[in-house]
């Protein structure tokens, strides 16, 4: 019979505190601006560059200053250093960047609002004082106004996308955006956005293409036309241009939305370092079709976005049939990967495993583990909050009365994490992951040479390489379903990319339809050894020097040994992880961080099969997990604290120590998800 305790997180302050870990990190901004080089980032006085983080959606960037300090602070105590600003153009927030509250009717949105600014200036100054750096999106929802010169405007969706990509006055309203952003100049930190350390990465458009988007209003589909007409006679293609369907993907069609698609990306990039922005920027950031990837050479760096989740969220009925990722063979790090190349940096800016899947806590220290893995640069997880406070009697799942946002339902509260013990309750092992690299990068790389005709498609090659584009079935490129083979679990076992070229810098090169990994064995195990995963067992391991963890349905696998570590847990599903907090490896560390947690739910939440009936009301409670954990360990003595949810020391668990290993108990008393390992 399962057993829950409550276990709330508080708004503003966390149980345990890991900031002391990285101290040493504090201002942000003190190692200069971020840049990209090679394959990785780093600052300009060369000290690497490795971010765990969280997205801030629309009003949680525009805090009051009192909770500005009280939220960097609570950051900073779980390891968290870099903020997506995310979503802050949407004129359905409240506050967003155009309109602190609502009432006036805004018919223009070409000026920033000053309480807004104010309140965005602050907060990025606490970060500043915590060692917290911010990415800062540039378009994401905003709505282009007729007052503004934009036809049809009522029209128009969140972003206008795709006819944003090449429509002039669109992109004029871009760059006037842009310029007003980054040339603003932050009082608290003395400098405009531009010439602050503190910001570290922006994109030009979130989620934005012409692959996948819908050419269906006037005029914007006939100007698409005509600049593809135009094209057509630079390259001496013969096309039909006018009777064309604009979502085919047609050789020629395909090749124009990537010429434009790049023309767009370069056009923002050059006109960001006219006016002075020098860090790292990137176009967009998802895989939905491989012209994106081709589309965006030019870039400093690569980004994604990916989701394991399989609900579905309306008004009333609320459903949600999620596998684990232990009983899945599909992780979604095939689909990251195809946005990653070898020779620039990656960074993963949206992430989630949503609430209210019960199995959620395997995802911040697997995905963690796995970017440190790969020598990816970071993550952010969507989202930590979308009000600009978050409060005491916040249940799971429902941060706002209304049952949506913009008519979008998962927005009152599906995705934010910073209450849920099953996540964010987990951030503390999975940024020591990420920024100490606790987990040794792979041994071997592998690149997918996707069809050679992204290579080659620019304004001077197009005409020549036409034949190339039709070397796919009917002149039809491969979408990215066709993809998957050649990543399924590869990710999992080696370093992991996309390539154009056969001449990539790899160990191995497969084609798009071979996958190196014999996903057979239902089983994965990385190539350094310190990562292992089955979904035929249902569960999974990672066993580095500094982190260890046993994650899924472990009581049928237990006990699980790992290097100088045993776990056995009685709970039949459970994520159970230890970090030292010193610079030492765990048996030779006097302080490791403990955490064991399962399920996480609100108190009386109730489901019918896959539908929820009723949320349930506060507190959050947490499953009791039972586990023996034995550690192989220089102490002589130690003393087990379990942690209360207000940072008390619960209580003590009963320890041996003999022969140089530490055994004890956890979850018979004194119960908690969090204990300190502790030399006396």
């Amino acid at each position: 019979m399962k057993e829950f305790f409550p276990y709330k997180l508080s708004p503003v302050n966390m149980p345990v505190d890991i900031s002391f870990v990285f101290a040493d990190e504090r201002p942000a901004g003190k190692h200069g601006f971020l840049t990209a080089k090679g394959s990785r980032f780093s600052f300009e006085d060369g000290a690497p560059a490795r971010f765990w983080g969280v997205n801030f959606n629309g009003g949680a960037c525009f805090p009051e200053h009192d909770f500005a300090k009280k939220v960097a602070r609570r950051l900073a105590q779980t390891g968290v250093n870099l903020v997506r600003f995310h979503q802050l153009d949407g004129e359905w927030n409240c506050p967003n960047i155009f309109q602190y509250a609502k009432g006036a009717h805004m018919r223009s949105n070409r000026a920033l609002d000053e309480t807004s600014m104010d309140r965005l200036d602050y907060l990025i100054h606490c970060f500043r004082e915590e060692g917290i750096y911010v990415y800062l999106d540039l378009i994401t929802y905003r709505r282009f106004k007729t007052l503004d010169g934009c036809e049809k405007a009522n029209e128009l969706q969140d972003a206008a996308r795709p006819y944003s990509i090449y429509n002039k006055t669109m992109v004029g309203l871009q760059k006037e955006y842009a310029c007003q952003l980054f040339e603003h100049y932050n009082p608290y930190n003395g400098c405009c956005y531009k010439d602050d350390p503190v910001i570290v990465l922006t994109e030009i458009m979130n989620e934005g293409d012409l692959f996948s988007r819908q050419f269906l209003l006037e005029p914007y589909a006939a100007e698409f036309r005509q600049l593809m007409r135009g094209w057509l006679e630079e390259q001496e293609i013969e096309y039909d241009w006018e009777g064309c369907d604009l979502s085919s993907e047609d050789a020629p069609l395909l090749a124009f939305k990537i010429f434009m698609q790049k023309k767009y990306f370069n056009d923002m990039k050059a006109y960001l370092r006219e006016i002075g922005v020098r860090i790292p920027i990137t176009g967009t950031n998802w895989s939905k079709h491989p012209g994106i990837f081709a589309a965006s050479e030019d870039m400093d760096f690569m980004d994604s976005h990916e989701y394991h989740y399989d609900w579905r969220w309306g008004e009333r009925d609320k459903r949600c049939g999620v596998a684990a990722i232990t009983k899945t063979k599909e992780a979604c790090f095939d689909t990251l990967s195809h946005m990653r190349r070898f020779d620039k940096p990656f960074f993963v800016s949206e992430w989630d495993l949503p609430w209210p899947c019960e199995w959620r806590a395997e995802s911040p220290i697997l995905f963690a583990a796995l970017g440190s893995f790969q020598g990816w640069d970071g993550w952010a997880i969507h989202t930590y909050s979308y009000l600009p406070a978050q409060e005491d009697n916040k249940i799971l799942g429902k941060e706002m009365l209304s049952d949506a946002i913009n008519g979008v339902p998962y927005r009152e509260g599906v995705f934010s994490v910073w209450n849920d013990p099953a996540k964010y309750g987990l951030f503390y092992h999975a940024a020591l992951i990420t920024r100490r690299g606790d987990v040794s990068e792979a041994n071997e790389k592998v690149a997918v040479q996707v069809d050679p005709i992204f290579g080659s498609v620019n304004t001077g090659e197009v005409a020549d390489n036409i034949a190339n584009l039709t070397c796919c079935a009917k002149g039809q490129v491969h979408a990215e379903d066709t993809m998957r083979e050649a990543y399924r679990c590869v990710a999992e076992t080696h370093k992991l990319a996309t390539t154009l070229r056969a001449d990539e810098d790899a160990d191995v090169l497969v084609s798009e339809n071979v996958s190196p990994v014999d996903v057979a064995k239902n089983e994965v195990r990385s190539d350094n050894g310190q990562m292992y995963r089955s979904w035929e067992k249902n569960f999974g391991f990672i066993d580095s020097p500094m982190t260890k963890c046993a994650y899924g349905f472990l009581e049928k696998n237990g006990p699980v040994e790992l290097n100088c570590a045993t776990i056995d847990c009685k709970t039949d599903f459970a994520v159970i992880a230890m970090s030292s907090l010193t610079e030492d490896p765990i048996e030779k560390s006097d302080n490791i961080l403990l955490t064991t947690v399962g399920r996480a739910e609100n108190t009386d939440i109730r489901f019918d099969r896959d539908r929820l009936v009723d949320f349930g009301h506060a507190p959050v409670i947490v499953e009791n997990i039972v586990a023996t954990i034995s550690i192989h360990t220089t102490m002589k003595t130690a003393t087990v604290w379990a942690v209360s949810p207000e940072g008390c020391y619960g209580g003590s668990i009963p320890v041996t120590c003999e022969n140089g290993v530490l055994s004890f108990t956890v979850g018979e008393n004194w119960r908690s998800m969090y204990y300190l390992i502790q030399a006396e």
